[in-house]
């Protein structure tokens, strides 16, 4: 029996074909969920895919985070269960409160669209159980405010729980402490800015992100 896995769709997002065909390569059923649901019936996992929720405006994610949906999905995510948000995914999720600091401007003020060195930190989150701490992945980022920043507090919480999920092995925005992805103490949320959908054939220049999109697929039957 495959997992069945919501896309969440707003106005403005552009990666949701990308992240069903990322899911399917591994095995899950993906669907197209559009922000006006209330309700997470029948679904396994959540993803929040890369774009421009509502154009961007105020904030990127400021106003997805007031949609219908995102009520059920903070319940689902309570619950224990496997939410990813990717590039504006992330954005929304620390927007919503579901994961904690923010995502600002590159630190450099240009657009950043290039293949992307990184680490695994850490391995009992719903998107890295199954690697290794410290193996290198290449997925490539594409993002304007994509510096994740937090206070020193919060940091140190961070690291002290293990939350830290990816680091850049080089800096492309300016995060602080090199961080990539972050999950909550459970594990269960986790966002990241790097696209792992973008990368899941050679073809695309690298076949990394499977690793990710698979390892959330695994994780599926026990939260089942």
């Amino acid at each position: 029996m495959s997992m069945r896995v919501a896309v969440v769709t707003f106005p403005g997002t552009n990666c949701e074909h990308d992240a069903i065909q990322g899911l399917e390569a591994v095995g899950a059923e993906a669907v197209f969920w559009w922000h006006t649901e209330t309700s997470l019936d029948g679904i396994d996992a959540v993803v929040l895919p890369g774009g421009f929720a509502h154009g961007d405006y105020l904030r990127p994610g400021a106003i997805a985070r007031f949609s219908p949906v995102m009520a059920a999905v903070a319940d689902f995510a309570a619950q224990g269960g496997p939410v990813v948000g990717i590039c504006n995914g992330f954005q929304v999720l620390t927007e919503a409160g579901l994961l904690p600091g923010a995502l600002q401007k590159n630190a450099q003020l240009t657009f950043a669209c290039q293949p992307c060195g990184l680490e695994v930190a850490q391995t009992s989150s719903v998107l890295t159980r199954g690697l290794e701490i410290g193996q290198h992945l290449e997925i490539p980022i594409n993002h304007f405010s994509g510096s994740y920043v937090c206070d020193e507090a919060t940091l140190a919480s961070l690291e002290a729980n293990d939350q830290v999920v990816l680091r850049y092995r080089q800096n492309p925005n300016g995060s602080v402490a090199n961080i990539a992805g972050i999950c909550n103490v459970a594990g269960n949320v986790v966002g990241l800015m790097p696209h792992p959908e973008r990368a899941i054939s050679p073809l695309l220049g690298s076949s990394d992100g499977l690793h990710l999109l698979g390892s959330l697929v695994s994780s599926l039957p026990a939260h089942r």
